[in-house]
């Protein structure tokens, strides 16, 4: 097996996961943008393991902890994103984005105010 096949199939995911996650608005696509990067790295890993013949299989097993740790962000992630569309009734990343600057804008206002009075 040549190790140019995995390796541009790897290279063309992370691509396509970088697009998504500078493109996307939606943070549940972000989210999935940032597993299709993680799942682009894996492959190359394990196919740098079978091409380098590691004895060890270093590749493998650092792939099952980069799996372990995309489920625990998913799961981090996800309840995240699903507690802020509950509170502000979008996942929209730019409308998140904008009311947090005006809040903090809010927020040096009132405290100004509460100086002056």
């Amino acid at each position: 097996m040549h190790l140019a096949y995995p390796a541009v199939l790897a290279a063309l995911l992370f691509c396509v996961g970088l697009y998504g996650v500078l493109a996307r608005r939606n943070a549940i696509l972000v989210l999935m943008s940032v597993e299709l990067m993680l799942n682009a790295v894996n492959l190359n890993l394990v196919a740098f393991d079978v091409w380098l013949r590691d004895a060890l299989h270093a590749g493998q097993a650092l792939t099952l902890f980069t799996i372990a740790i995309a489920a625990a962000e998913i799961g981090i992630g996800l309840a995240i994103v699903l507690m802020v569309y509950r509170n502000r009734g979008t996942s929209d990343v730019d409308r998140l984005r904008d009311t947090a600057e005006a809040r903090h804008g809010a927020d040096e206002t009132d405290e100004k105010a509460e100086a002056a009075a």
